[in-house]
């Protein structure tokens, strides 16, 4: 017998009962990590990216990117997860000495298996937590060396978070890392196809590209498995609305899929078959969603796009106006990207003062606006050599169909009073 929360749900471990290998991409995960190649995965917030990584790679060496964060950054963390810290000195004579130094028992294993592979490369201090080599901390022979001392499959997480020059620059190194026999799995979000060998196309047979789309058979196998798990069965209506309402985005279909559930009064499985649901349960249960999981996400959100950089009365009102033409647009063109001609086109018709260079110019700054103090939380990205806006967090479309709370813009213009706000930069 099983809990409804071990079948549906958002949880940090695999939900088997509902866990769909969609298009047999388990399989294709495990095939191509045998291969000498990097492993691109692309899909959208929500689609299931870390369960498929925590599946095949349990053991990854993951490091998150977030906004601001560098190359080097990630470099750094690295070796702070592998429990050992680096240093670089340069004498007079311009000779290198880098000092590894273990932090963790991790990292005293960490530490013993480089000097291995150096062969005995270096020196160790009498403490036996160090190594001396002659090799730069960011040097990236270095850095292979320290990943393959490891044992571990590195995972570089949300690579859309980077900057396009830090992404570029990564995309470079990770020809080196393939040269060195490093091959890394880049997860994250972006549209185009190949991402990675349009930022350097020396990666070229070096990198396999996969992305995570979920169709609607997709999501209703999950409710079809999960069903079966809990012997219930989703009223056929209640079930199109479930497929329909996560926009492709299992995660959100596994978060409204356990608050039915609970509506329902379904804690674990049922003795007998039993129907879940009616149209009017749903609905209640999508706007209790939309009010208590996501109102206080999208309204921080909102007030923060719409209000800009500026926090004074007379902020510019180029973001508000900005935000509620994107905020109108369709979900296809969201999905597809929002050009600023059509941005344009809808906030200049509300206020004629608005230009579009300046438009452009706050467009490249929504990144920075929304996330949190950890660099996290995107909603929308804006692609500079696209010129437009996408969503990021498909799961706000759920709320905009089903919120009670009203946007912020209203508000906002109605404390903007200069006509410089719109002139400036914003």
């Amino acid at each position: 017998m099983l809990r409804s929360d071990q079948v549906f749900g958002i949880s940090t471990d695999i939900l088997e009962p509902s866990y769909v290998n969609r298009g047999n991409l388990d399989a294709v995960v495990q095939r191509d990590l045998k291969r000498d190649k990097h492993i691109a995965l692309r899909g959208e917030s929500k689609c299931g990216k870390s369960w498929l990584r925590q599946r095949n790679i349990p053991d990854a060496l993951v490091v998150q990117c977030r906004l601001n964060k560098t190359v080097h950054d990630l470099y750094r963390d690295i070796f702070s997860q592998l429990g050992i810290s680096v240093s670089t000195e340069r004498n007079e004579g311009g000779r290198i000495s880098t000092t590894v130094d273990a932090q963790t028992e991790a990292g005293l294993g960490v530490l013993a298996r480089l000097k291995a592979s150096l062969g005995i490369a270096g020196e160790i201090h009498s403490s036996e937590s160090s190594l001396v080599i002659g090799q730069d901390e960011s040097d990236l022979r270095f850095i292979s060396d320290i990943i393959k001392a490891s044992g571990r499959r590195l995972v570089i997480e949300d690579y859309h978070y980077l900057k396009p020059s830090e992404r570029q620059s990564f995309a470079y190194d990770l020809k080196a890392f393939w040269d060195y026999g490093v091959y890394v799995i880049i997860i994250g979000i972006w549209s185009e196809n190949n991402l990675l060998l349009h930022l350097n196309n020396d990666l070229s047979n070096r990198v396999i590209e996969h992305s995570i789309y979920w169709s609607p058979e997709n999501l209703k196998l999950v409710l079809d498995n999960g069903s079966e798990a809990l012997n219930i069965e989703f009223d056929r209506d209640v079930k199109r609305r479930l497929v329909e309402d996560a926009f492709g985005a299992v995660g959100t279909l596994q978060s409204l899929t356990i608050d039915v559930l609970d509506a329902a009064q379904i804690e674990q499985t049922e003795k007998e078959k039993k129907v879940v649901g009616d149209r009017e349960m749903y609905e209640a249960v999508a706007m209790e969603h939309a009010d208590q999981r996501c109102n206080a996400i999208y309204q921080t959100f909102a007030t923060r796009v719409a209000k800009g950089i500026r926090q004074r009365k007379k902020s510019t009102g180029i973001y508000a106006h900005m935000l509620w033409a994107v905020m109108e647009a369709n979900e296809k063109d969201l999905i597809d990207g929002l050009s600023t001609d059509d941005i344009f086109k809808i906030a200049s018709s509300r206020e004629g003062r608005i230009q579009k260079p300046n438009l452009r110019q706050i467009l490249r700054k929504i990144g920075e606006l929304q996330v949190d103090s950890d660099g996290r939380g995107l909603i929308l990205s804006y692609d500079d050599t696209k010129d437009e806006v996408t969503v990021v967090d498909k799961q706000l479309f759920l709320y905009r169909k089903y919120a009670t709370v009203q946007w912020p813009w209203e508000k906002i213009l109605e404390d903007v009073n200069s006509e410089e706000a719109f002139s400036g930069e914003g």
